[in-house]
Order: structure tokens, then sequence, then C-alpha cells
């Protein structure tokens, strides 16, 4: 798909997805990973992120046409909401990782109607666990919330179904695989690494990739 390839060239060019197979990062969970991802990059790159909101609103009217609210998670998908719902001329809130402890205490910011159509807006999704935290709110709210847009997914077995347990859809801008093999084809990273990452995102818990044994 020719989106799907345009906005993994553009996170490549900026580094916001940063591959190192050689010299892996850890993440908080103790998991060794041949990638970093940094979607907030694109807000500082007006090429990029006029791609990537653009590509979100496409998205967004393809899958979910009966959409009356976006809301963000918080906080890297606040920003893209918002400038995908300007674009969209659709009003945007976004959602709290917490309620607030002072105030009006409120977990969801911005006005939200029960049974209103709400899309999700979201950067990354690993594992899945935060956005379906984010979408379970909204449906204690009330919304309907008809699924997910984000820019990048790792397309993970647990992440998918999570997801799947959850009902709810996620449709993305670009995945794992279509800018491993962007980056292989930009020298980025070798050739021969690709089927080494694709080890990853099939098992993270799985090391034997490190080192190019796979």
């Amino acid at each position: 798909m020719e989106l799907e390839r345009k906005i993994a060239e553009g996170l490549l060019s900026i580094r916001a997805v940063f591959f190192r197979p050689d010299e892996p990062f850890t993440w908080a969970s103790g998991i060794k990973s041949p990638v970093y991802c940094d979607n907030r990059l694109t807000l500082t790159a007006p090429e990029v992120r006029t791609d990537v909101e653009n590509g979100l609103a496409e998205i967004i009217r393809e899958n979910y046409p009966e959409v009356q609210v976006l809301m963000g998670t918080s906080t890297a998908g606040i920003a893209h909401a918002a400038i995908t719902g300007h674009i969209m001329g659709l009003p945007m809130g976004y959602v709290r990782s917490g309620a607030k402890d002072h105030g009006r205490q409120n977990r969801i910011e911005g006005k939200l109607e029960p049974g209103q159509k709400v899309v999700v807006v979201e950067d990354l999704i690993s594992t899945g666990g935060s956005v379906i935290e984010v979408v379970d709110a909204l449906r204690e709210a009330g919304a309907e919330v008809l699924g997910i847009a984000s820019i990048f997914t790792y397309g993970m077995k647990k992440g998918l179904e999570r997801l799947a347990e959850a009902g709810v859809k996620n449709v993305s801008l670009t995945n794992f695989d279509v800018i491993a093999r962007a980056a292989a084809d930009i020298g980025y990273i070798a050739p021969s690494d690709v089927e080494r990452l694709i080890a990853f995102r099939n098992d993270p818990s799985d090391e034997s990739w490190i080192g190019g044994k796979k």
C-alpha cells in the first residue's frame, strides 16, 4: 500500500523509528528490542507531520465514516487528534492515563455526550494495554467507540489478541514489517536484518535474533 510505505519512509527519514539490531534497546519491561519508536518527532518535522495527519484523516474517513468525535491518548496522541480533528472539522478531546486529583477530577477532557461515536487516535501500538484502557474509559462514559486510528503498530501477537478480546478495531498508517523492509531498501539496515527484526516481532521474549543468530 502506497500510504503505508510513504509514512514508513517519512518516519525513517526523521529517525522517529530507530533501528539498532546489533545493540538492542531495553524496554521498561526488560525486553530487548532492536527498534525504538518516537513518533513525537513528527511534530517537529512539518512535512512528515502533514503526511501523518492527512493520512490519519484519510484512514478515519475510510474506516470510520460515522465518527463524531476524536479522542487522543495521553500524551502522545493528543496533538495528532487535535490536528486531525482540525483537518476533518471534528471536535476532539483526550483521555488521561488516570483521573485528575484536583478540580473536576476528569479523566476524559473535552465534551463527550453519551452515545457519541468516537475514534481513538494513538501514536503507537505494541502490546495494546494502554490504548485498551482508553477505550474502556470511553465506553464507561457512554461513548460508542468505533475503533482506533494509529500511526504505527508492531503487529505483536499479544497486542492483536488484546484488541480482539476487547472487541476493538485498529487501523494503522504503517506497521513494523513495512518499516523494516523500507529500512533495508534505503540501506539503513542490512537486508539480512529484516528476518531478525520479524523474529523479534513474532516473539519478543525470544532473544535468539540478537547477534545475527536468526
